[in-house]
């Protein structure tokens, strides 16, 4: 008993506690709410580049050299007229973009290959709609004091202290390179610099994509638990996907109706009824221009087989009484079909019978 008032205490609290539905995955997904964490993005580019950096690193170097050696060259050598400084200057540009782009179409591949890869190819305006809630003063202070800020703000104390702590570690490896500087050629204190950044880098890439995977699998918590529906929610979607079963039965009752209806006002139409003779009544019809058997207009047993009787009567169709008949027709045949072979003797008696009649009359 207990346990049955827990459970009718629990459907009628709204308490979420169920699975989302497709239906609700999906609309989530249209309005941008999906599993995602930036930082993915940001430590996989931030690795990627220092890699990169260290494949194109003396690439980028000699181009970097090339160019102020061709800028400071032409300074000195030619007249600084505008003309001169515009060509300069599209020289210089053309000569950057040439060192950068390898570099930055590394960085773009990566994010969109980390994007995709975390919510699939999603494009909707949905979160960039303006919404007046969002200015509602309350509720942000709710989203500042809320769980996620909470998160935000330990992460990033967290991924500080991580960086700091590598900072140090990574310097006091190269305390003594570094001291030295002061008496090393300018070329040997941009490797020694250059070498040690890249170092460190790599290694605070490393622990914020370590980072970022767990965030990822903490976003994914997250948005499973703002998906969850209660008891009520989720009947109450079944009931607009498959229809309130109440409005479907009415549906079904007055198309029901409408049938009967359609049936009653085609009895005039019938050749001859055949009975049970108080229990079955089917209308037969047969016109050799639209079929070619025999078919049934209207079919009933109890009351609907004594309304057909009586429209037949008010319209002086013949009504004959054939119980073996009238059974295998209301088993066999439906409404506006034909008889099957095996009762093309049976019909064809009564039909001959029932004409006959008519000619004497």
């Amino acid at each position: 008993m207990e346990i049955k008032w827990q459970i009718n205490l629990q459907l009628f609290s709204g308490e979420k506690t169920e699975e989302a539905t497709p239906r609700k995955r999906q609309e989530a997904r249209k309005k941008g709410q999906v599993a995602r964490s930036p930082e993915i993005s940001s430590a996989l580019i931030m690795l990627v580049a220092f890699l990169s950096l260290g494949f194109l690193g003396p690439l980028l170097y000699q181009q970097m050299i090339e160019l102020m050696r061709s800028g400071l060259s032409t300074i000195i050598t030619k007249d600084l007229t505008v003309e001169a400084v515009h060509h300069l200057s599209i020289g210089l540009i053309i000569l950057l973009l040439k060192a950068c782009l390898p570099l930055m179409l590394v960085i773009m591949i990566i994010a969109l290959v980390s994007n995709i890869g975390q919510v699939g190819f999603l494009l909707t305006t949905e979160p960039l709609t303006p919404k007046l809630e969002k200015l509602d003063p309350i509720k942000g202070l709710q989203r500042i004091f809320s769980k996620r800020a909470f998160v935000e703000l330990a992460k990033s104390l967290f991924k500080v202290t991580v960086i700091g702590y590598l900072s140090y570690i990574t310097i006091n490896q190269h305390i003594d390179e570094l001291i030295l500087l002061m008496k090393m050629p300018p070329t040997e204190i941009v490797r020694v610099i250059a070498s040690l950044t890249h170092k460190l880098g790599i290694r605070i890439a490393f622990v914020l994509l370590l980072i970022a995977f767990a965030d990822y699998a903490y976003q994914r918590w997250e948005h499973e638990q703002s998906l969850k529906m209660s008891k009520q929610e989720v009947k109450e979607e079944h009931k607009m996907i498959e229809g309130n079963p109440q409005i479907k039965g009415k549906i079904r009752e007055k198309q029901r109706q409408m049938a009967m209806r359609r049936m009653m006002q085609a009895i005039p139409q019938a050749d001859v009824v055949v009975t049970n003779p108080t229990h079955l009544a089917i209308a037969l019809k047969y016109d050799p221009a639209k079929s070619n058997a025999p078919f049934v207009l209207a079919k009933g047993e109890g009351h609907v087989a004594q309304r057909i009787k009586q429209i037949a009567q008010e319209h002086r169709i013949v009504v004959l009484e054939n119980k073996p008949l009238a059974q295998a027709l209301y088993k066999v045949v439906e409404i506006n079909q034909e008889i099957p072979p095996e009762l093309y003797q049976a019909v064809a008696e009564v039909l001959a019978f029932v004409f006959k009649l008519k000619r004497k009359i």
